[in-house]
C-alpha cells in the first residue's frame, strides 16, 4: 500500500476512514461520501490513532500505522490465528493472544501483536499442557481454553523478568558488555535539518563520541549503519538482534513547527497500558536524568511506544530525542562537540547505573566518566 497524508484521494483513503470510523475517532460514511479525502479531519483522528498506539505521531499512514489500523478491527476470537511466514498475521487479537499466553506464564515474547514463531512456540506448550490439539492454531476452542484460566501467577511477566535477571547476573562491570549504537536516519535521509545541523549528521557524530568512551571501558559497542547508510527499522533491530545485543541505544535530535519546542525525551517499550519493559525503562529514566541534569536541556521524560525498533529487538531498547534543531537555543547547544560530550557522557553513565543496580551509586549529575574507568579498574583487581 502506498504511503497515504492530507490531499490524498481515492479507494485506499476510503479504507482509512472507514478503519478510524471502526475505532470512533471518524464519522461513519456511506455510499460515494465513502470515498472522500485525506483531509485536516482525517489527519488528527490518524495523530489520535498514532498517539494511543504509540507509534510516531505525524499524521501520515505508512506501512505501520496501517498494520495497526487493520489490526484493529479484530478482537481474539474472531478469526483463526497461525504462524504463516508467507503472509504474517497481526491485529489486536494477536495482542491478546500474547498478553494472554504471558499471564497464563508462557513466554510468548515481546507483545507486539505480530504472531511469529515465538507465540506459535507458547501457544503450542499452552495446547500441549491443556490436552489439546498441539497444531499451534488459535482456534475457538483454544480461545475457550483460554479464557477459562486464572493466571498462574500476578506481579511480573516472564519476558520482561528475564530481562530484570539478565541485567543482574551481568554484574556492575561494563567490560564485555556489547551495546549496539543506532545512529538514527543516514544515507540520503537527512531527518530533521536546520541551518547548518542535520541530524543524520549529529546522530553519527553521537554515535561515534559514544563508541569511544564505551570502548575505553572495556565494552564491545558496534554501530549499526555506516555514515552513508539509511537501514530500515527492522534491519536496524535485526543487526542488534544478530550480534546478541545487551542493549541498544537509538540516537537522535528533534524538530518541530513551534520553535519554542525544547528539550531532551528519552523513549522505551511499553503499551501505555500496563505493559512495559522494565530494563528498558529503568534505562530510559537513567539517560533521561543524567542528560537533563549535565546538559541544562529541558526534561521531556520518558514515554513508552511501540515503535518498530522497540517490538523487533529481543534485547532492552532505548531511542534518546537530543535536542530540537528548530529550537535556538537547542541549536546552539548541539552545534558546540563540547556539549556532544557531556551528552555521551551521560548517556554512557546511565548504563553504568542500570548494571550497578544501585550498589555504589552516586547522585544524578556527579558520576564521572573517570569514575567510571576507575570502577573498572578497582573491580578488574
Amino acid at each position: 500500500m502506498r504511503v497515504l497524508r492530507r490531499g490524498d484521494a481515492g479507494p485506499d483513503v476510503a479504507e482509512i476512514r472507514s478503519a478510524l470510523a471502526a475505532v470512533e475517532l471518524l464519522p461513519a460514511v456511506s455510499g460515494a461520501d465513502g470515498y472522500g479525502s485525506f483531509d485536516t479531519a482525517v489527519e488528527q483522528a490518524v495523530r489520535a490513532f498514532q498517539q494511543r498506539r504509540g507509534l510516531i505521531t505525524d499524521g501520515v499512514v505508512g506501512p505501520a500505522t496501517y498494520r495497526a489500523l487493520r489490526g484493529a478491527s479484530f478482537h481474539l476470537g474472531s478469526r483463526p490465528l497461525a504462524h504463516l511466514i508467507s503472509a504474517p498475521i497481526h491485529g489486536d487479537d494477536v495482542f491478546a493472544l500474547q498478553e494472554r499466553l504471558t499471564e497464563l506464564g508462557y513466554n510468548a515474547g515481546r507483545p507486539d501483536g505480530a504472531f511469529g514463531p515465538q507465540t506459535e512456540h507458547a501457544l503450542r506448550n499452552f495446547q500441549r499442557d491443556m490436552g489439546m490439539v498441539v497444531d499451534g492454531i488459535c482456534g475457538a476452542e483454544t480461545v475457550r481454553q483460554l479464557r477459562q484460566l486464572s493466571p498462574r501467577a500476578s506481579g511480573g511477566r516472564p519476558v520482561f523478568l528475564r530481562e530484570q535477571e539478565q541485567v543482574r547476573r551481568a554484574g556492575p562491570r561494563l567490560r564485555g558488555k556489547r551495546i549496539v549504537i543506532d545512529p538514527g536516519h543516514g544515507g540520503d535521509d537527512l531527518g530533521v535539518v536546520a541551518g547548518s545541523l542535520r541530524e543524520a549528521d549529529l546522530a553519527w557524530d553521537l554515535a561515534r563520541r559514544l563508541e569511544g568512551r564505551m570502548k575505553a571501558t572495556g565494552m564491545e559497542a558496534l554501530i549499526s549503519r555506516g555514515p552513508n547508510q539509511s537501514p530500515s527499522e527492522a534491519e536496524r533491530a535485526q543487526f542488534a538482534n544478530d550480534a546478541g545485543a545487551d542493549l541498544f541505544l537509538s540516537l537522535h535530535n528533534d524538530g518541530s513547527a513551534s520553535p519554542k519546542a525544547q528539550g531532551v525525551a528519552s523513549f522505551h517499550f511499553g503499551t501505555g497500558t500496563g505493559t512495559t519493559s522494565t530494563v528498558g525503562e529503568l534505562l530510559a529514566g537513567f539517560i533521561q536524568r543524567e542528560v537533563a541534569a549535565r546538559t541544562g536541556l529541558l526534561d521531556c521524560r520518558t514515554h513508552p511506544k511501540t515503535w518498530e525498533i522497540f517490538t523487533r529487538t529481543r534485547c532492552p531498547a532505548v531511542r534518546v530525542e537530543v535536542g530540537y534543531l528548530t529550537n535556538s537555543e537547542d541549536h546552539r547547544r548541539l552545534s558546540d562537540p563540547a556539549f556532544r560530550d557531556l551528552v555521551t557522557e551521560g548517556i554512557l553513565i546511565a548504563v553504568k547505573r542500570l548494571y550497578l543496580l544501585g550498589e555504589g551509586d552516586q547522585p544524578t549529575g556527579t558520576f564521572t566518566f573517570a569514575d567510571v574507568l576507575a570502577h573498572e579498574l578497582a573491580k578488574a583487581e
